[in-house]
């Protein structure tokens, strides 16, 4: 075996062994049983965020092949380069951007934060430094994906998943600690993996924003915003159909909304479509196909008309922000309708009810145990965590750090049985 292994030619580029490696990593598989917006499907099938993260890595796909290729005909020397991967590595990086939210969609994030600024987790305050604090109270997906590819887990190879700097740099979104976070708790890395991000960033010259002793911040990665525009462009095109689906929108609500994307032509076409096609279902798929091909043009135009600046680290906003007047006209109203109509749902609201309640409880539980280790209940909870999660880790922040990778990881599905089971709700099945 060993020989066959030294020998085997692998053709594959690094960037796209990172794509396949994510494809058959345990954390991407358990993305099929985590809530994307609503709750998981019963006879009628919306996404999850398994499905999710594989539309946006399409759509991330073809964005990166179209900047290589407006990159390479602007200039010509470049073709020689590494450039044409851009497409693999923005794919890549689609499917990773993810992996690091926990159960119950965005809900679980704000779970995570006001157990510690607003619940019971706030008595730990005094044990922490402002950066360490600031990490919990603003517990975001986007730092805990970085830390998941790039963390030394118990039990696990030394660098992670070993993926390239490119990746990992493409789905940091907010280069900047959580001390910086502000109103939004947006940001992209703990305390304990900043190095690792400072590592990267030297690697790749990505250039540094702040100055000498004050918190790190940095620009963003270029290949960044192309993750961020695959992923804006699928929640928000997919919400809306899976609001259809749920009756949540109606057909005709369904359809205007989208054709407010569309000029004359194209609404013309796509009337012709209707004609062809009577399955409500295959029209509204005909128009979310159509306003993607649409949004992956203007979006590629936007990333090439402001290269320089993205370049420079000086580009404000995202992708989506400077889209053509009519064209973000019609996405911001999408966007209303989401907030008003879908986020704010019973059907949604209902599973961040449930979400907060299940997991303020296993918060509560496992960092009592793992802060009293002493005791009978608490041995008994830590002997069922896996190992990889490291309970006993030198200080108070890595201990609750192992317990939000922990909680993290977990699957809706999961998280509700050890409720029921901790609770005494279920009994295990013998």
């Amino acid at each position: 075996m060993e020989q066959f292994h030294s020998t085997h030619k692998d053709d594959r580029t690094e960037f796209q062994r990172d794509y396949d490696r994510l494809i058959f990593s345990a954390p991407f598989r358990r993305l099929q049983n985590k809530t994307q917006v609503f709750p998981l499907p019963g006879s009628v099938f919306v996404h999850n965020r398994l499905t999710h993260s594989l539309e946006v890595a399409c759509v991330g796909r073809s964005l990166g092949i179209n900047v290589s290729k407006e990159l390479i005909n602007k200039y010509p020397k470049l073709a020689t380069t590494h450039l044409e991967e851009i497409g693999s590595i923005v794919a890549a990086a689609c499917l990773a951007h993810d992996l690091g939210n926990p159960p119950f969609g965005h809900s679980g994030e704000k779970a995570i934060g006001t157990f510690f600024s607003e619940g019971e987790g706030l008595s730990l305050r005094p044990l922490f430094s402002d950066a360490e604090w600031s990490d919990f109270t603003h517990f975001e997906g986007n730092a805990n994906a970085f830390r998941l590819l790039s963390h030394q887990f118990k039990g696990r190879r030394k660098g992670g998943y070993v993926m390239t700097y490119s990746t990992l740099a493409s789905i940091i979104k907010y280069p900047y600690a959580s001390i910086l976070s502000g109103k939004k708790g947006k940001f992209g890395f703990f305390q304990s993996e900043q190095e690792d991000f400072l590592r990267i960033a030297n690697e790749l010259g990505i250039k540094q924003q702040s100055l000498p002793n004050e918190p790190v911040q940095f620009a963003r990665y270029p290949l960044v915003y192309l993750v961020e525009a695959a992923d804006d462009i699928c929640y928000q095109l997919m919400d809306i159909e899976d609001a259809y689906k749920l009756k949540l929108l109606t057909l005709q609500e369904t359809v205007d909304l989208f054709m407010l994307f569309l000029n004359d032509r194209q609404k013309q076409r796509a009337c012709e479509v209707f004609n062809l096609v009577a399955d409500p279902n295959e029209q509204i798929a005909y128009l979310r196909s159509t306003i993607i091909g649409l949004l992956l043009h203007e979006c590629t135009q936007v990333f090439i008309e402001n290269e320089q600046e993205i370049l420079e680290g000086v580009f404000s906003g995202s992708l989506i922000k400077q889209l053509p007047g009519s064209i973000k006209k019609a996405y911001d109203t999408c966007a209303n309708t989401a907030l008003n109509r879908i986020y704010r749902s019973k059907e949604v609201l209902d599973i961040e009810l449930a979400g907060y309640q299940i997991i303020t409880t296993l918060l509560s539980l496992t960092i009592k145990a793992v802060m009293h280790p002493e005791k009978t209940y608490s041995q008994l909870l830590i002997n069922r965590i896996p190992e990889q999660y490291d309970m006993n880790a030198p200080t108070l922040y890595g201990k609750i750090q192992a317990v939000l990778d922990y909680i993290s990881g977990m699957t809706d599905v999961y998280a509700l049985e050890l409720y029921r089971k901790i609770n005494g709700n279920k009994l295990p099945e013998v």
